[in-house]
């Protein structure tokens, strides 16, 4: 099993950034894909971006451009610039193990607690 804790989250003004962490520990030792999702209040839970084993990523149409998934040693990142209000949700990190993820909750069976990311216009 993997545990996941995300980190970074906060209240930011149009057109500002933020950077998302997320610790992974456990067998991290194994070949997993992560990524990122958000959910909004009354709103179903959404990919935003996903890395496979080898780093290749693929983000949702509404953040190309602006948003960047990375990975560090046990360490999932996304960059988040040029946020707008309709970004607000409490963001999600997730994981699997397996080598090639996309952006479907069903793919993932470990997640992380959440950190909520506010954009005020």
């Amino acid at each position: 099993q993997v545990q996941l804790v995300e980190s970074g989250g906060g209240s930011v003004q149009a057109g500002g950034s933020l950077r998302l962490s997320c610790a992974a520990s456990g067998n991290t030792y194994r070949t997993y894909c992560m990524g990122w999702f958000r959910q909004a209040p009354g709103k179903e839970r959404e990919g935003v971006a996903a890395i496979d084993s080898d780093g290749s990523t693929s983000y949702a149409d509404s953040v190309k451009g602006r948003f960047t998934i990375s990975k560090g040693k046990n360490t999932l990142y996304l960059l988040m610039n040029s946020l707008k209000p309709e970004d607000t949700a409490m963001y999600y990190c997730a994981a699997d193990y397996r080598f090639h993820c996309g952006l479907v909750v069903g793919e993932f069976g470990y997640w992380g607690q959440g950190t909520q990311v506010t954009v005020s216009s």
